[in-house]
């Protein structure tokens, strides 16, 4: 073989070396990781790409509130009220989460913020809130070094992992005359009570991965101005009920966001119950009204319904 042959032939295994790289697998070409979203109920969620595992709002204890629904007679636990002393269940959040990087928090009622301190001592997870969130969380004893307080507009870069923080407010419950300004300015004094987990102000979070950018919403509502270009393939939304009687709230909302690939309703269902509890009447009455009105208007985006404790997989 002469010299010229030699040479050529070194060139062809090394570009079919190359070629290999790129699409055997296992080479030395990273893989997409898809991204994985766990429904924990009410506004609470896991979302992992491999490498960073991000909560947001995870509330799994689900109390019976007092103003909720008949509970059956085999169910052991007793009925709570807003004036009882908050109790996480323990057991159940251990059989759930073992680990987590961050934990986001919408804003500070019961149904986001009450297992978040139980949860941030056994993770050591860093979370993100307001003041009125990081000041419940230091009466819980979590530390200084795992707390990051925002207001709205803050954008953070972390190892693997970035998060642009939203201003935003709350549902407009009760005939559209809910308002809440209660704010922790201080530290107060725990454990709290179920009504003394007020509301310190509402927060959206744009949460990006590696390779999807999650915008997250933890009520019906959001500031339309402050959603003003800002670009998401995800939207974990909030689904307006009929009743909450906001102008047009899925177009609106549709066309700020500039109507994304996929939408994953949250903060739909009955989080009064526990888990073992049916949603088939919920989902009939909000998902399907809502996925049929998304069709109308974006076509090209794809409504995914999410179930208690199942996850969803998104490449």
């Amino acid at each position: 073989m002469t010299r010229n042959q030699t040479t050529t032939t070194g060139y062809k295994v090394f570009y079919l070396l190359l070629l290999m790289a790129f699409v055997m697998p296992g080479s030395i070409t990273a893989q997409r990781e898809p991204i994985k979203l766990k429904y924990f109920g009410a506004a609470g969620w896991e979302i992992t790409d491999g490498k960073i595992k991000v909560l947001v709002d995870p509330y799994l204890t689900r109390i019976k509130l007092g103003t909720g629904p008949s509970i059956s007679p085999d169910d052991e636990r007793a009925t709570v009220a807003r004036g009882d002393i908050f109790v996480s269940d323990t057991l159940l959040i251990d059989s759930l989460i073992t680990d987590a990087d961050f934990i986001l928090v919408h804003h500070s009622h019961f149904d986001h913020l009450a297992d978040v301190p139980y949860i941030a001592r056994i993770t050591g997870a860093k979370v993100v809130g307001t003041e009125t969130t990081c000041n419940i969380l230091r009466a819980y004893g979590i530390p200084d070094e795992q707390l990051y307080p925002v207001k709205g507009g803050e954008d953070y870069q972390f190892e693997s992992f970035s998060v642009r923080v939203i201003p935003s407010i709350h549902s407009a419950l009760n005939a559209k005359h809910y308002i809440d300004n209660r704010t922790y300015s201080e530290v107060p004094k725990a454990p709290l009570k179920v009504s003394e987990f007020i509301e310190g102000g509402s927060l959206m979070f744009l949460a990006r991965f590696a390779n999807h950018d999650v915008l997250t919403m933890g009520s019906m509502n959001f500031v339309e101005r402050e959603l003003l270009g800002i670009e998401t393939d995800i939207l974990i939304a909030g689904v307006n009920r009929s009743q909450l009687g906001l102008y047009k709230y899925d177009e609106r909302l549709l066309k700020v966001t500039n109507n994304p690939k996929i939408i994953i309703p949250t903060h739909w269902d009955n989080f009064r119950v526990p888990y073992s509890f049916s949603q088939k009447e919920i989902v009939e009455q909000k998902l399907f009204p809502f996925r049929d009105h998304v069709k109308q208007l974006s076509p090209e985006t794809k409504v995914i319904f999410p179930e208690h404790l199942g996850t969803i997989v998104i490449e």
